[in-house]
């Protein structure tokens, strides 16, 4: 088995301040760990989420037992994304893809796992065709065709459709003030006993009120934002921090009959109704913490992030797994990535996967065996 190895690759500078670090500030880099089988250099898979930390990702060393260099990519923004923009991620992607290039590797290939989907798809639709010239804040992306090359293929396996879907399925209407996290309407608390079994009436109050409340933060944000950016004394502000809370409630955690696979009751970071709502109360969930910038580029309805979406615009092939008892993509996520890829998609059932294929090691073997074959006949 060839060994684990590091790489350092220097990557843009992004925004002013957008890490504590000086010496991140003054020369930004990214780091990987790859695995590169000996033999000819045919081809090389990036697996990359845009905040989790893919070091240690279960697919680099069975891909490269099977032939496959693999490398699990971190963009600069690992273990936080308050000041996330997804622009700065497909920049970060394509430095990792420049240096897997660089290695003489004939095709490279991006596995979008989980989150990583709506990134890849985002990467390679920019890739091939560059339409981002300025951040939704109006500031200069900085991007070029040169910071993008275009791959050969995209591996999907429990794919997100993307972050800002993510925000719109889970907010939790219930929360009756933005700046107390206890606060709620118990009408529209899902978690509430009282409200359960899910009715189609209260299943139609909690999505309007879930685009309600999503809508309030979006217009508050923009509102804030071109608040700060027309303040002109030296040194002003042009971002600033906010907390959303309770950002975990999908029905789908508690009813199993809606959207059916095969998943548990509850969560992917909890199994259980009670350990659904520990997750939608936790102190760190997802988006929790934001700048005004963030928000945009992940989160909200303006993100150009939409994984399914940037799809359709790619022309490259695509591999699906579908994770069958993942808790948190469901058939209906699975439709939406196969209408994008069209007949340039191959589908494939992980029959019983969970998201993390956590315990599943002949899972594991199964999607590695499935992706190795599919790359290697690109």
């Amino acid at each position: 088995m060839p060994k684990l190895k590091l790489a350092v690759i220097d990557v843009k500078p992004g925004a002013a301040l957008e890490s504590q670090s000086g010496l991140q500030m003054m020369r930004p880099r990214i780091y990987g760990a790859w695995m590169a089988p000996p033999g000819p250099k045919k081809v090389a898979a990036i697996v990359m989420h845009p905040a989790s930390n893919f070091m240690g990702h279960y697919l680099i060393e069975p891909l490269a037992a099977r032939g496959v260099a693999c490398m699990g990519l971190n963009s600069r923004y690992a273990g936080n994304d308050t000041l996330l923009l997804m622009e700065r991620v497909i920049q970060d992607l394509g430095a990792g893809v420049q240096f897997l290039r660089a290695q003489g590797y004939d095709k490279v290939v991006l596995i979008g796992n989980s989150g990583g989907a709506s990134l890849s798809a985002l990467y390679q639709a920019q890739a091939e065709r560059l339409t981002i010239e300025r951040m939704l804040d109006g500031d200069p992306a900085g991007l070029s065709p040169a910071d993008l090359p275009p791959v050969d293929g995209l591996a999907l396996c429990a794919a997100h459709e993307g972050r800002s879907t993510l925000m719109r399925n889970w907010i939790d209407p219930s929360l009756t003030d933005e700046h107390d996290a206890l606060s709620v309407d118990t009408s529209l608390d899902m978690y509430d006993p009282r409200n359960q079994p899910f009715t189609p009436e209260f299943l139609a109050r909690f999505k309007a009120a879930q685009h309600a409340r999503l809508a309030r933060i979006e217009e508050g944000v923009t509102w804030r934002l071109a608040m700060l950016r027309g303040m002109t004394a030296p040194g002003s502000a042009r971002d600033e921090v906010f907390a959303i809370y309770r950002t975990h409630a999908d029905p789908r955690c508690l009813d199993l009959s809606m959207d059916a696979n095969d998943r548990q009751l509850g969560s992917v970071w909890a199994n259980g109704a009670a350990g659904a709502r520990s997750v939608n109360y936790a102190a760190s969930q997802m988006g929790r913490l934001t700048s005004l910038t963030a928000f945009l580029s992940q989160w909200s309805s303006q993100s150009r992030a939409d994984g399914p979406s940037n799809l359709t615009t790619t022309s490259v092939p695509v591999l699906l797994c579908t994770y069958t008892a993942d808790q948190s993509t469901f058939p209906s996520t699975r439709d939406a990535w196969l209408r994008a890829g069209a007949e340039r998609i191959r589908h494939v059932n992980i029959a019983g996967g969970n998201h993390y294929l956590a315990g599943q090691p002949g899972l594991v073997t199964q999607v590695a065996d499935e992706m190795a074959a599919w790359m290697k006949a690109l």
